[in-house]
């Protein structure tokens, strides 16, 4: 510690504080050395002109302290000399709470820290605010080439002391950049692996190996890609956890979050469009700050697994949607039985997660077409133990769902997730077994298949003034967006209505779930992902 940072920090407070506790002898050489390091050297500098944030306290006139997080562009904070730092204040929240308080007291305290290098810089100092017409020239210095905002004022800073802190007790924590420069030889070497894959396996060939982005998405939520699990030959796990060990925004059992995806060009008119993928979360940290979601690579589909397969990697950030929950365990103590189609295990896996560890009755039938394709099996047995049950097709066991709900209990609620048929069989053997109302709860992971009887449809998108025409075997969206119009999207199975679009003249043909009639009839609205039309023409507001 400097003589300078001692002087003022080392009230008589602390001191006698430090008398009592048996520091005060490790200290007290600072009281008679002459160098009181109160000016900033090159090490300090450098440090300073690296960093893209800090933490600033303040008091109020009150006594309260105020500590603010200030963040920029690296070196945002300048070292002008030895003694002064300043930065560009520009509008923000308008709550002026530190400027107010350095108004009434010029005193400043400042942290910086370099997680990466378990490094940390303190500095105290007083503070001049300096308005635009002050001194035009102090404010220039002070301005930010790449930022276009309009300075309200500079802050000056007085350097009175400054100390570095050991590292103990910094968790080392890396930026994108970082991550991706040291995760770069690896993702290189994958690449290879992947294509050499590609040529001995036809099914993990789905689209040609592309660059992959260091971030993708334009949603709320800013989720790093920190573990890939293989599960299965074709199902894959990402791990995906919050910046700086941030909590998550609430989420429970059942809860599907959007990711951002870029969609091969075959499905995109000859180019790649961004768009979303929405996928059941399996798992939450205990601490609240990762979640889990599993993605079985489907050759067949539109061309959303495929490009979560090719694209993701670690380190790589996802600008997500906040989580949503259409399929929401029940709150009471009433037994539970689930039945998991495929990859219609994800949000099973969480719900009986969540319903053994609040000791509720809980059976999970779990269905595959082959031992080798039973994602998180082995987690499922050890924490259900005789109530899991699980059926191999390739070992001759089926899963007889009229038999599983004749034997259910009478208070049992039944949720259910997996293929059409899977469903369409369930919601059969429900009515025969009485079972309805919120005691049957169900969660498709694809759209109703397209009917044979579809017939082509002449859609004219009323803002772009584009034309097109969507093939019996397309739905709207897709047509939609392969002709280059950016259509949101979410769930793609009707369930979410974030696809949702007014009707301007034609009859729909409503296949969705999500939409009320009050929705459909007098706000004329469409979802465009599973629904379709009764006449030969649509015009939408698109």
């Amino acid at each position: 510690m400097s003589r300078a940072y001692a002087d003022i920090a080392f009230t008589p407070a602390v001191r006698e504080m430090q008398s009592r506790m048996g520091s005060r002898a490790n200290y007290a050489t600072l009281d008679h050395t002459s160098d009181r390091h109160d000016e900033l050297g090159p090490m300090e500098a450098e440090f300073i002109a690296a960093r893209d944030s800090f933490y600033q306290a303040t008091v109020s006139e009150t006594g309260w302290p105020y500590v603010q997080f200030r963040g920029g562009p690296a070196g945002f904070l300048k070292v002008l000399d030895g003694k002064t730092l300043g930065y560009a204040d520009f509008r923000g929240n308008m709550q002026y709470i530190s400027v107010g308080n350095l108004a009434n007291n010029d005193r400043i305290s400042i942290i910086l820290m370099d997680y990466a290098n378990r490094a940390r810089l303190k500095i105290l100092g007083r503070v001049r605010l300096v308005g635009l017409d002050d001194d035009p020239a102090q404010i220039a210095k002070l301005e930010l080439p790449s930022y276009r905002a309009r300075v309200q004022r500079g802050v000056i800073i007085t350097v009175e002391g400054y100390d570095w802190n050991c590292p103990q007790h910094i968790t080392p924590r890396f930026t994108e950049a970082e991550i991706a420069e040291a995760t770069a030889p690896l993702r290189e070497e994958l690449a290879a692996l992947k294509s050499r894959l590609s040529s001995a396996h036809a099914e993990t060939a789905v689209v040609a190996p592309v660059e992959s982005p260091a971030e993708l998405g334009k949603g709320v939520l800013p989720l790093v890609i920190s573990g890939i699990r293989q599960l299965t030959p074709r199902v894959r796990a990402y791990e995906l956890r919050t910046s700086g060990g941030m909590p998550l925004p609430p989420v429970k059992a059942g809860a599907h979050i959007d990711v951002p995806v870029r969609l091969p060009a075959k499905n995109a008119g000859g180019k790649v469009i961004e768009s979303t993928r929405r996928y059941s979360i399996s798992s939450v940290s205990a601490a609240g700050d990762r979640i889990e979601i599993a993605v079985l690579l489907d050759a067949a589909g539109s061309g959303g697994s495929a490009a979560v397969h090719r694209d993701y990697h670690l380190g790589m950030t996802l600008h997500c949607g906040l989580p949503g929950n259409d399929f929401a365990l029940h709150a009471d103590a009433r037994p539970a039985l689930l039945i998991a189609g495929g990859i219609g295990i994800t949000p099973l896996r969480a719900m009986a997660s969540e319903l053994f560890h609040s000791g509720r009755r809980v059976h999970l039938h779990y269905a595959v077409r082959s031992r080798s394709e039973t994602a998180f099996h082995d987690e499922l047995a050890a924490l259900l133990g005789p109530a899991l049950t699980t059926y191999a097709a390739d070992q001759g066991m089926r899963l007889d769902v009229r038999a599983i709900l004749a034997g259910a209990g009478a208070d049992s609620v039944v949720y259910v997730c997996g293929p059409a048929s899977l469903l369409d069989a369930v919601s059969a053997a429900a009515r025969e077994a009485g079972i309805g109302g919120d005691r049957l709860r169900y969660e498709r992971f694809s759209a109703t298949p397209l009917s044979v009887n579809d017939q082509p449809v002449r859609v004219t998108l009323r803002r772009s003034g584009k034309v097109i025409t969507v093939r019996a075997e397309q739905s709207i969206l897709a047509a939609v967006q392969a002709a280059g119009v950016d259509a949101p999207s979410a769930c793609r199975t009707g369930t979410c209505a974030t696809c949702a679009v007014k009707v301007v003249s034609g009859v729909p043909d409503h296949r969705d779930t999500a939409l009320t009639a009050v929705e459909r009839e007098q706000a004329g609205l469409m979802c465009i992902c599973v629904s379709r039309a009764k006449t030969p023409d649509l015009t939408l507001d698109l």
